[in-house]
């Protein structure tokens, strides 16, 4: 029984160059992905602008965190609020001391005389 040939009947164009130089497949691929990179950086650029216009375009509430469902102040309320509290309601306390701490605080080192020098 006779071998198939290696070379097939109508065999393309290209075919017979990427056989003569291998290089150009790879040249091809290479051109390919670069190309593919600088078309995605577009597409990511627009993503991250588009993001950023949103993140940007707080409100002023937004930005001091405040609820839009807050309750509304009147001064006049709040001053009368704060001038019927009693303000004289607290004592003061006094704690303990640490043991060993004299009453006034820790009293300054005795100077210490140097028998060379007399006055």
């Amino acid at each position: 029984m006779p071998t198939f040939p290696s070379n097939p009947l109508n065999s393309p164009a290209y075919s017979k160059v990427f056989r003569k130089h291998p290089a150009l497949f790879g040249v091809s691929f290479v051109l390919l992905i670069v190309g593919a990179s600088f078309g995605m950086q577009q597409f990511t650029q627009t993503r991250y602008e588009l993001h950023d216009q949103k993140v940007s375009a707080m409100s002023k509430e937004q930005e001091l965190g405040l609820e839009k469902n807050r309750r509304k102040i009147d001064i006049r309320e709040e001053y009368f609020k704060l001038s019927a509290a009693p303000t004289e309601e607290w004592e003061p306390k006094r704690i303990a001391r640490p043991k060993g701490l004299p009453e006034w605080g820790v009293p300054p080192p005795e100077p210490t005389v140097d028998p060379k020098s007399k006055p």
